[in-house]
């Protein structure tokens, strides 16, 4: 089992003392080679302070970008191909059909779901209220 780098530790360590001390760790490690990454999150440490006292789950969404890159790139990629749009509507369509071709049996849904429970449950922890959709 590999230990993760410190710069990952401090993304999900528990408490701010807790990051503050695997950023210094990071800084002691890697400040000489990387002056500018130091010197950067310094300077934004007050801004990355709020992130700490969001649940772990939450963090981890925030941090990780793959699955939003990857829909995006098969936009693109189904963009691309067709070049142009006679209208708005066929692009939406386009996308549309890129956005279903992720998933055409619908079996990833259960998948997507198992992995998405402990963020959501934390999300609707956090903001209580607003994932549900309000009737009027």
């Amino acid at each position: 089992m590999t230990m993760p780098s410190p710069r990952a530790s401090v993304y999900t360590a528990p408490s701010e003392a807790a990051a503050t001390e695997r950023f210094l760790e990071f800084s002691e490690k890697w400040g000489t080679k990387y002056p500018a990454v130091v010197k950067l999150w310094s300077d934004a440490w007050a801004e990355m302070v709020p992130f700490l006292s969001l649940d772990v789950e939450i963090r981890k969404v925030i941090c990780s970008t793959n699955a939003i890159e990857s829909v995006n790139a098969r936009i693109r990629k189904a963009v691309r191909a067709r070049g142009h749009f006679p209208s708005e509507n066929a692009a939406l369509k386009c996308i549309y059909m890129a956005l279903m071709s992720l998933d055409p049996t619908g079996k990833g849904r259960r998948r997507w779901t198992m992995r998405w429970k402990a963020p959501l449950n934390a999300f609707q922890i956090a903001f209580e209220g607003r994932l549900t959709p309000t009737t009027h």
